[in-house]
């Protein structure tokens, strides 16, 4: 039997980089896969992708800051696959240019916080109910080495919100421990993502590299078998954990 036979998983956030991994490598582990994103397009392209790989996937389009939305969401996910037994929480970004904290705008707080914070929060808020009332699930969330590990360059409002998706993933393992729900946090650095590939030249890659005792930067893949770990009963009694999946090159 696969890791996770049978088991419904959504992926937020999944028409491309770690979410994408993510959501192959759940497929290919044996669960039906809801893929989100907001690119039809590119969502389309993932669910052909999983399925010609022999995965079972559904595309479904929504803006995770909105709580209607996500309801939405889930009742087409219920519909055509089941109720959610794994929720991975992936979908965010920094939206907002590094810069001395009096020069961020208001409105680029605002933005960057609501895609990642605001987002997990109304994510979870729709399907841990469900969760509750069957007594079983497995919830990881996507922080980020920028909330876990202060630098002056850090672009803050991402960092920022990075360290509370943490905070509230173990008070969310802290509540929902009794009702059978594990809750989990993964908090990468630099992964080489195709748009990462696209954007850092191969010198500075290998400068970045230097950083990290592993000497390489980490692979969407890399954080995809750490979410098939944290989702599968390999993991059944971990709960509240933050893993850093940064190579060594943040060490808390």
């Amino acid at each position: 039997m696969k890791t996770l036979e049978d088991r419904v998983a959504l992926v937020t956030g999944s028409s491309r980089g770690i979410g994408q991994a993510i959501a192959a490598e759940f497929a290919r582990q044996g669960a039906p896969v809801a893929v989100h994103g907001r690119n039809k397009d590119a969502l389309a392209s993932v669910v052909t992708a999983v399925r010609a790989d022999g995965g079972n996937a559904i595309g479904v389009t929504g803006d995770v800051t909105s709580f209607a939305d996500i309801e939405a969401m889930r009742h087409q996910i219920e519909d055509s696959l089941g109720p959610v037994d794994i929720l991975v929480a992936n979908a965010g970004a920094s939206l907002t240019p590094p810069a001395p904290l009096e020069d961020i705008p208001e409105t680029g707080w605002r933005t960057t916080v609501d895609a990642n914070l605001l987002s997990t929060f109304l994510t979870l808020k729709t399907f841990l109910p469900g969760m509750k009332e069957r007594g079983r699930g497995a919830i990881i969330t996507l922080a980020s080495s920028a909330g876990r590990q202060a630098d002056a360059r850090a672009p803050i409002p991402y960092g920022a919100a990075k360290a509370a998706i943490a905070l509230m993933t173990q008070d969310v393992a802290a509540q929902a421990g009794p009702n059978g729900i594990r809750v989990n946090c993964i908090a990468p650095e630099t992964i080489l993502t195709a748009r990462n590939r696209e954007q850092i030249p191969p010198a500075r890659r290998t400068a970045m590299a230097e950083f990290h005792p592993l000497r390489r930067l980490g692979t969407p893949e890399d954080v995809a078998s750490a979410a098939v770990f944290l989702a599968s009963d390999d993991a059944a009694w971990i709960t509240g954990l933050v893993l850093d999946v940064t190579g060594g090159a943040v060490m808390t």
